[in-house]
């Protein structure tokens, strides 16, 4: 490990270095996220999940850095231009784009017209330019005749200097590749881009009144500051340009940049210094602006693609630890007008017993018999709940299941069923299912996401299902990696019960792949229910490293009634066994009778059991695992109901005050399910009563929150809704803030529907405004 990186890691986190030399040991020994943060409190001073991944991703990113310099420094050496001062120069810099300036000037080029101006020799005139500023024009021009071409000269054409005009010209040439090449002007002008460059957006000519260009009207001709844009707005004006509707560009006040410029280069008033304030300008509008512009287009993308990849990894954790329902016999329904509803019984461990199709709204002879139907499998396999899909015609089989009068105490409940379709077309379901059709499928994954919303989920593709903004316009490596590092912290924190969790969640185990994986169901498969945590090591491929990385996460249900360890059922490690059973001894019982008595693990002093290796921390986390052995982290389940008689958008009035669950959250407010097929979206200025900066401060996906309507618009079937207290229906709306892609994600809209409305004419309201370039996910 390199000790300079350590320190200034720790540095950038104000955390002490040994923190990170401990941590990013354990990474070098195989060592994951959800295991360093939960197992090894000790060795990295208590340090939690957000600061690991920050050590290993900085830690990456300067091994990166390290990397690109020896590539730099062999390919000096290689062509014997490196000096004892560029190495020092090199070694010294700290980050990618100091390294890259340095770079720059012996950077492999195409032959450029300052190289032709060197092969006629032009150089030292460049030079005397420079250090002479304060000449006079006789000076210059005595001095410019040096370099014309004398007849005669067997000077081949292509090298010659006609007159003291092109000797000047190849001259400033020089000048300015020199400006464009230097570290310190590259600097400054950089810094100039990122704090002064204006965002500017036009309509390509032509192009206004082609389809799909309505959605970018805004943007027709727009600016705004490249440090305040928000990051949907930048990626709306990307998009734009993507499809071809818009140009856009970056770029400081053009005066400004080149009176830096000539603050660096330019010394002197004189015939020559006029010459290099020439060749400045000409350097910045004809190289380095357009450099420093290809680098910020880069930097903000990078910027406008993190914060929406955090947007979309906060809404998929919130998503994922939704509240399970638990293990219930589950009826089913995946709602249907013409095809009917496809109906399926799950048991308590969210297996198959039973399918069928129910026509509720297909005359009266159906309706009853869908009736009896629906009350014989409920009698029948003693239902405990019952999923609903929330897609077209969820909540009018929601109100036909109500009507049933089935016993009180079985909830019914409107399930988000948002990639239900994907997961149900997926290699995963067919493994599962191989003789059942998509339809029985889509419905097993309704139920099986009310029984356990992340057992279920983790087998779609997160960009699927329905959180997040512009998930397709992002860096999808980065987005595909943040993603997973949400999905692996989820799926460790609740933890996985190791005999009935599929393929697809043991992947995301700590330590464990998909090869692992599969070989754990294998074995469980052949040899039947797992017993202990120990037996794991009999899987194929699962040594004593994995094994060590994963077991804590591993949870075996009633191990001890099954012939293993007591605490197999718990997030205590295995390693940690031994200090457990030593606390018993010292009470004179048994571990199972700490994990029964409150009153025997209140006289366990904690203190007593440190050592080397194991400290306060540890012990403090295996007490409380002792009184809730294998506790669930989520919070307990709550049936949600939404308001009767408000089933479709022709339903909703303006001023309505109603129920709803948050579906996504975005830069710009958050989309509320009410209900009505269609999701209303509360702009981020009526969120609350106070200025709100972050949507996600306010509310998180899945959260329950009580909306006020504040506009309906059928033809676009668009609702705008308030959180406010007391919000006044009228008021004056928000300023606009441009047109942001707001489709949510997790729309329920019919494949037969154009994935954009057309455009609202002029007095639309707010947050049809903030919906102006909406797309929806790729299917």
């Amino acid at each position: 490990m390199n000790e300079l990186h350590l320190a200034r890691v720790a540095q950038e986190l104000h955390i002490a270095v040994k923190q990170v030399a401990a941590t990013a040991q354990l990474f070098a020994e195989g060592g994951t996220v959800p295991f360093i943060a939960r197992y090894r409190k000790e060795l990295t001073g208590t340090l939690d999940e957000v600061a690991i991944t920050a050590i290993r991703d900085r830690m990456a990113q300067l091994a990166e850095l390290d990397k690109r310099r020896d590539a730099i420094i062999k390919s000096l050496e290689e062509r014997k231009l490196l000096t004892d001062e560029l190495t020092t120069k090199l070694s010294a810099v700290e980050t990618m784009t100091a390294l890259e300036d340095l770079y720059q000037p012996f950077r492999p080029k195409r032959r450029t017209r300052a190289m032709i101006a060197q092969e006629k020799g032009l150089a030292p005139l460049a030079q005397w330019l420079l250090d002479n500023q304060e000449c006079a024009t006789d000076e210059l021009q005595t001095e410019c005749a040096k370099y014309v071409t004398l007849e005669g000269s067997g000077v081949t054409e292509e090298l010659q200097v006609p007159d003291a005009a092109a000797a000047l010209a190849g001259a400033r040439d020089v000048i300015a590749e020199k400006v464009n090449d230097d570290a310190e002007a590259r600097a400054v002008v950089r810094e100039l881009f990122m704090k002064q460059g204006l965002v500017t957006a036009e309509v390509i000519t032509g192009k206004e009144a082609e389809e799909g260009a309505l959605k970018f009207k805004d943007y027709y001709s727009w600016s705004e500051r490249l440090a305040t844009i928000p990051s949907h707005r930048l990626l709306a004006v990307r998009r734009g340009a993507a499809e071809g509707f818009l140009m856009f560009r970056i770029a400081p006040p053009e005066e400004q940049a080149v009176a830096a410029l000539e603050e660096i280069f330019v010394s002197g008033g004189g015939a020559a210094g006029d010459q290099v304030r020439t060749a400045v300008r000409d350097s910045f509008k004809r190289l380095l602006g357009l450099s420093m512009e290809t680098e910020a287009r880069l930097e903000s993308r990078k910027k406008a693609d993190a914060e929406a990849i955090r947007v979309f990894a906060q809404n998929l954790r919130e998503l994922l630890l939704a509240s399970p329902l638990g293990q219930k016999n589950v009826l089913a329904i995946d709602p249907g007008f013409r095809t009917g509803c496809k109906t399926v019984v799950l048991d308590r461990q969210g297996q198959l017993l039973y399918h069928d199709v129910v026509y509720p709204d297909q005359g009266e002879h159906r309706t009853a018999e869908a009736q009896q139907t629906l009350k014989n499998l409920v009698e029948k396999y003693k239902i405990e709940a019952i999923a609903i899909g929330n897609g077209t015609g969820g909540r009018e089989t929601e109100t036909f299941v109500r009507k049933l009068g089935l016993p009180p105490a079985i909830a019914v409940v409107m399930v988000n069923e948002s990639g239900a379709s994907i997961y149900s077309a997926s290699e995963a379901a067919r493994e599962e299912f191989p003789d059942q059709d998509i339809t029985v499928r889509g419905a097993v994954s309704i139920g099986r996401r009310l029984m356990d919303p992340l057992a279920e989920l983790v087998k779609i593709d997160p960009k699927s299902i329905g959180v997040g903004q512009y998930q397709h316009d992002v860096d999808q490596d980065q987005l595909k990696a943040a993603l997973d590092d949400t999905v692996v912290s989820g799926v460790n924190s609740v933890g996985v019960e190791v005999n009935t969790a599929s393929k697809q969640l043991l992947t995301y185990v700590s330590g464990l792949n998909a090869t692992i994986a599969e070989n754990i169901v294998k074995y469980r498969n052949e040899q039947g229910a797992f017993t202990a945590r120990r037996d794991l090591k009999k899987v194929p491929r699962l040594g004593e490293k994995t094994f060590e990385q994963a077991a804590g996460f591993l949870r075996i249900r009633d191990a001890a009634d099954r012939g293993g360890h007591p605490l197999d059922a718990s997030a205590v490690h295995p390693e940690s066994y031994g200090i457990v059973e030593q606390m018993a001894r010292d009470l004179g019982c048994q571990v199972g009778d700490l994990l029964r008595d409150e009153t025997l693990r209140a006289k366990i002093d904690k203190h007593k059991y440190v050592t080397e290796t194991v400290g306060l921390p540890t012990l403090t986390d295996i007490l409380a695992e002792l009184a809730k052995p294998g506790r669930d982290p989520r919070q307990q389940f709550e049936v949600f109901k939404f308001a009767e008689g408000v089933s479709k958008i022709q339903d909703v009035q303006v001023g309505m005050k109603l129920p709803g669950i948050v579906t996504n959250v975005t830069a710009f407010g958050a989309f509320v399910d009410i209900g009505v097929h269609q999701d209303g979206l509360v702009h981020i200025s009526q969120l609350a009563d106070r200025f709100i900066k972050d949507a996600s401060d306010v509310v998180k996906v899945h959260q329950r929150v009580e909306v006020t309507v504040m506009e309906v618009d059928l033809p676009r079937q668009r609702i705008g809704l308030s959180m406010r207290k007391n919000p006044v229906v009228g008021e004056a709306r928000p300023a606009r803030q441009g047109p942001v892609s707001a489709t949510p994600a997790n729309s329920r809209t019919p494949a037969s529907r154009p994935a954009q409305a057309p455009p609202r004419p002029a007095g639309e309201g707010w947050f049809s405004s903030a919906l102006k370039a909406a797309k929806g996910p790729k299917p």
